[in-house]
């Protein structure tokens, strides 16, 4: 499928989403949102990806919000759809979805970019990056899950700050409240990314989705995160991954998983 905002690429197990505004910093609008779904909906069913890599063209911005003009006539309820549609086709999609995602934030990431960034399972930044949700400059708040994830990963007060004086924060202050697991050189993003990508990808596909969904099961309302544990440990050893698995390590060789039921 030939996409107009977005690039794919692919090498070995690993996907390279680029999202391709450079114009527009990379900003968010509707159809980069669709494609975005798309792709992403496309690539978990590909057996041959292991791994999601998201980040944007350039070296200014990874994404730098959404495409205010899309919305700044919009009522209530146009609004309150807007979030909803948004969080269902991509943020939500992101954190639910069985492959890891990584973002290499490569430069701005404000607002709806923030969200994508904290939406996707963990975050890598490079040393030019800048972080923010700057909603409240606009008389918003943020729609795509940011006052949700923000704290969940820095604390509530942190949270409050950031989303309160709409101030940027550095990589290294993201590092220090735990935004980003990473911080290297622009030049080194995603050769550093990929390796971590690599290292995952050679590891059980089918344990990996398991486990995504057992720590998200943490964050959801009436559910026992312990509960979904045991289910999905003890589905673990029905598939052929576990088998592989254990008959390597008794074999003493390296497992060479199939990420088949």
């Amino acid at each position: 499928m030939n996409y107009e905002n977005i690039l794919i690429e692919k090498e070995n197990k690993i996907a390279i989403i680029t999202i391709n505004r450079p114009k527009s910093l990379n900003a968010l609008n509707k159809p980069t949102i669709e494609e975005l779904h798309s792709a992403l909906k496309a690539l978990e069913l590909e057996k041959e990806v292991r791994v999601i890599i998201l980040t944007g063209s350039g070296e200014k911005a990874f994404v730098a919000g959404a495409d205010i003009k899309e919305f700044s006539d919009f009522n209530m309820s146009e609004g309150s759809q807007l979030a909803a549609k948004g969080q269902e086709l991509l943020f939500d999609f992101i954190q639910n979805l069985n492959k890891p995602v990584i973002a290499a934030i490569n430069g701005f990431a404000l607002g709806g970019g923030l969200e994508l960034a904290m939406a996707s399972h963990f975050r890598i930044a490079s040393t030019n990056a800048k972080m923010g949700l700057p909603e409240v400059t606009l008389g918003l708040i943020p729609g795509y899950g940011g006052t949700q994830r923000l704290p969940q990963l820095i604390g509530k007060g942190r949270a409050m700050e950031m989303i309160m004086t709409a101030e940027m924060i550095t990589a290294d202050k993201a590092l220090t409240y735990g935004l980003v697991n990473h911080v290297v050189d622009q030049t080194e993003l995603l050769d550093f990314t990929k390796n971590i990508a690599n290292k995952i990808a050679n590891n059980s596909a089918t344990a990996i989705g398991r486990a995504i969904k057992s720590i998200n099961a943490n964050y959801r309302d009436g559910i026992n995160g312990f509960h979904e544990e045991i289910k999905n440990f003890g589905e673990c050893f029905e598939t052929e991954d576990f088998t592989e698995g254990t008959t390597a390590f008794i074999e003493k060789r390296k497992a060479e998983f199939k990420g088949t039921m």
